[in-house]
């Protein structure tokens, strides 16, 4: 299962599939894990397989094939990975909103803690 660090399970997952493309322990042109087994493998549900594939395909780790599945892929250096100015602060923003996110939950964690030392105070 796909663990909550802060940084979405599919981006996640896809990272962990690019370092074994990376390394070799998944060769280019090996077929890669299908939304069901992802699915099995990580507990998530088939839009984060869905997206994990994407984003492989995106960032120039994956080649998919109709009906046959998604093979590795090493990016190529001479089509270097295109997003759109949208994409890039997309992108920027939901960074900031997980950095938001983890604050609050401290600031919870925080408040918490207050209470339950205030409820034994008494």
């Amino acid at each position: 299962m796909a663990e909550f660090t802060g940084r979405a399970a599919y981006l996640q997952i896809a990272d962990r599939l690019k370092e074994q493309i990376r390394s070799g322990k998944t060769p280019p042109g090996e077929k890669l894990p299908s939304e069901a087994e992802l699915m099995s493998q990580h507990g998530v549900s088939r839009t984060v397989a869905r997206q994990a594939i994407s984003r492989l395909r995106e960032d120039g780790y994956a080649i998919s094939h109709q009906g046959k599945g998604s093979f590795a892929s090493l990016p190529s250096k001479d089509h270097p990975v295109k997003r759109s100015p949208e994409f890039e602060q997309i992108t920027e923003y939901l960074s900031e909103v997980r950095q938001d996110v983890r604050r609050l939950a401290e600031r919870m964690d925080q408040l918490e803690e207050l209470v339950r030392q205030q409820a034994q105070e008494r």
